[in-house]
């Protein structure tokens, strides 16, 4: 499973979406919120949007990063006028967030809501099953009061509506609230089981009359199961981390993906490393890294990616080409091997001689940089048609005098790491 986060307002307006479904048809959500990015017009948004110019609003940036109010970067309770001007001073503006600078381009705008009591709630994945945290002290300062959060945990089998929720909610909620609390908890599991959430934390949350109103939301939801939850997601983007900026070939590798039923994933890490890795499965991409890690070349690692269910030659293609142009654009700066390592557990499905035949097209059009940056290729695969595909990648080094050692299933999945770097 991928973790990614996902801006506040997808949250919310999923949330907002799909209420009545999950959560309650006796209280609700209004679901006033919309986003704002460098090609928003604003007056027009303001159309769409009636409220914006008959409410007091809230604004502030929709780019994964917390603590904004302690970094005065939250208006409350301003005019559609004033938060228009706010947005306009920040936007495209270069803001240092701790040690990490990015520039501010997307801001979230939603309806004012005046209150005094500040509710928590959090969901949070396990092994085991899942975890509700509650708390009737919610707010920037949760970690301060842990002691007054309730612990709920439901098993991976478990039915949340058959667990008295109510009978679990600190002793301090409010009596007049109980049921409304247990009800609205109970719907947030269903909404966030149901729709392949891995982590959502609303702090706080406030009622008001008969609406319940997130204030701020955080949340990471499960990328790999986009095909089961698209209808429900709507048009979801993953945006970076704050302080990440998408390079070139990023973006290139991600609009292969989205165009493709396979799975294409790239992150530069570190583009002067010297370890690359072209790696088959997501669980394999993880599993390579670590191994890399725990060996103590953490800061050699200069690429984490995956290709993975059964991807055409020329998608494997334009893929190892990525990969391979970065790698060779310029030597170790200590006149090192650069080592590729092309590696994989036993596929299921993927027919291996046909990835491997897309990897063998960019290796033999990079064949002279590949020498250039001195570099070694170490595979290894198991699979359907692996022997023919191993034989092909062996022949292939033969052909263009490149050092390419290939491996099969009888090998330790992440042997060749070693070898890799005994050898280098």
């Amino acid at each position: 499973m991928a973790q990614r986060g996902i801006r506040e307002f997808d949250g919310k307006k999923m949330l907002a979406n799909h209420w009545a479904e999950y959560i309650s048809k006796d209280f609700s959500f209004p679901g006033k919120v919309v986003l704002v990015d460098p090609e928003t017009k604003l007056d027009e948004l303001a159309k769409e949007h009636s409220w914006l110019g008959k409410e007091k609003l809230v604004v502030k940036p929709d780019q994964l990063f917390g603590k904004r109010g302690k970094h005065g970067l939250i208006a409350a309770n301003v005019s559609f006028d004033e938060a228009k001007e706010w947005i306009a001073e920040r936007m495209n503006k270069e803001t240092t967030v701790g040690k990490v600078t990015d520039t501010l381009t997307h801001f979230i705008i939603e309806s004012y809501v005046p209150h005094d009591k500040e509710f928590y709630v959090a969901i949070k994945s396990a092994r085991e099953g899942d975890t509700i945290y509650f708390s009737n002290h919610g707010g920037v300062d949760i970690e301060s009061v842990w002691d007054t959060v309730a612990e709920i945990n439901v098993a991976i089998t478990e039915d949340v509506d058959k667990i008295d929720i109510e009978g679990k909610l600190p002793k301090d909620t409010p009596k007049e609230n109980k049921k409304m609390l247990a009800d609205f908890i109970k719907g947030l599991f269903r909404f966030y089981r149901n729709l392949g959430y891995a982590y959502l934390e609303i702090n706080p949350f406030v009622i008001s009359g008969k609406d319940i109103v997130p204030l701020d939301l955080v949340a990471r939801i499960d990328d790999t199961a986009v095909f089961e939850f698209m209808s429900g997601w709507g048009d979801l983007k993953f945006p970076p981390p704050f302080g990440r900026k998408v390079s070139e070939e990023e973006a290139y590798i991600k609009r292969l993906d989205n165009k493709s039923g396979a799975s294409l994933k790239l992150t530069v890490l570190n583009p002067k490393g010297r370890i690359w890795t072209m790696v088959a499965g997501g669980g394999s991409s993880v599993i390579y890294a670590d191994t890399i890690v725990d060996l103590g070349y953490r800061d050699e690692l200069a690429n984490y990616g995956e290709y993975s269910g059964n991807p055409s030659t020329d998608e494997t293609y334009e893929y190892a080409k990525t990969v391979l142009d970065l790698m060779t654009r310029e030597k170790d700066a200590k006149g090192r091997t650069k080592l590729l390592l092309i590696g994989g557990g036993i596929a299921n499905f993927t027919d291996v001689a046909k990835t491997f035949k897309g990897i063998i097209m960019a290796l033999r059009e990079y064949k002279d940089k590949l020498k250039g940056v001195d570099a070694r290729i170490y595979v290894r695969r198991g699979g359907p048609n692996y022997q023919e595909g191993l034989e092909n990648m062996k022949k292939l080094g033969e052909e263009l005098g490149l050092p390419i050692e290939v491996y099969g299933p009888e090998t330790h999945m992440t042997r060749i790491v070693n070898m890799a770097l005994e050898a280098s």
